[in-house]
């Protein structure tokens, strides 16, 4: 797999992150979910996972920032998980500094892996029931540090922390919005973990300024097609993906 040092843009490697940022626009724009799920599986895959984590950040961040800020829960949502959000941050960085020991494909491997288990819960609509006072916050804790470590090792952060917002029975839109503030405090975690690393290059941010322009497109045209096409079979077709993607990137990875 190709590093973060000796990655090159040539028209080859452009052309797949335009269309790979499309496609995970295309499928945020459908079912609310980020960017990272997709954009990290396919390139990882490619590119490698260094490049992947660094090429993600600023499309990720301002496409959350958006949804965060939309809803008019924002204060409810953080008095609810407060803890959980506050471990996500902290412990992104914590997982980010693993990086030195662990090798690429084993951090791609597992990435795959988080795919494959949230396509799985996803297609089977599994589901745990947080929602008692005593458990909320000290669960909170435990799902957020969890959360926050594996976002930091694979870029990816929806598993676990999708399904602790899922269980403590928030409703539809303040899910939605609290996943917004989730991944906005998680990636601005990862860039600080990279960035400390020397991880991110003039190169890498560039690409990822202009792979914004592909990822809105994609956005905008997934909100159309979603008018149109029931959601909850877009989803099925979503989950059945990553769990085949994960199944890829993992496979991929430990036969490298």
């Amino acid at each position: 797999m190709t590093d973060t040092a000796r990655l090159s843009f040539d028209v080859a490697t452009v052309t797949l992150i335009v269309l790979t940022f499309f496609a995970g626009g295309l499928i945020k724009g459908l079912t609310g979910l980020g960017l990272p799920p997709v954009v990290l599986g396919i390139l990882a895959a490619t590119v490698g996972i260094h490049p992947a984590k660094a090429l993600i950040l600023i499309p990720t961040f301002l496409t959350n920032v958006l949804q965060a800020s939309r809803g008019g829960h924002g204060r409810e949502v953080v008095r609810l998980t407060w803890p959980f959000l506050l471990a996500a941050t902290v412990f992104t960085v914590s997982g980010a500094f693993t990086l030195s020991y662990i090798r690429a494909d084993v951090m791609s491997a597992l990435l795959g892996l988080g795919l494959s288990v949230y396509g799985l819960l996803g297609l089977f609509k599994l589901r745990v029931n947080i929602r008692d006072r005593w458990w909320h916050h000290p669960a909170g804790v435990v799902f957020g540090a969890t959360n926050g470590f594996l976002t930091g090792m694979t870029g990816s952060s929806a598993v676990p922390g999708v399904f602790y917002l899922q269980s403590i029975g928030l409703l539809r839109d303040q899910l939605v919005q609290s996943m917004g503030i989730l991944f906005t405090l998680s990636t601005v975690g990862l860039a600080w973990s990279l960035r400390t690393q020397d991880l991110l290059s003039m190169n890498l941010g560039v690409m990822s300024a202009a792979a914004l322009a592909p990822a809105f497109l994609g956005m905008s045209v997934g909100n159309r097609i979603r008018r149109r096409i029931s959601e909850e079979k877009f989803r099925t077709v979503l989950c059945v993906a990553l769990l085949l993607l994960g199944l890829y990137v993992a496979i991929q990875s430990l036969a490298s």
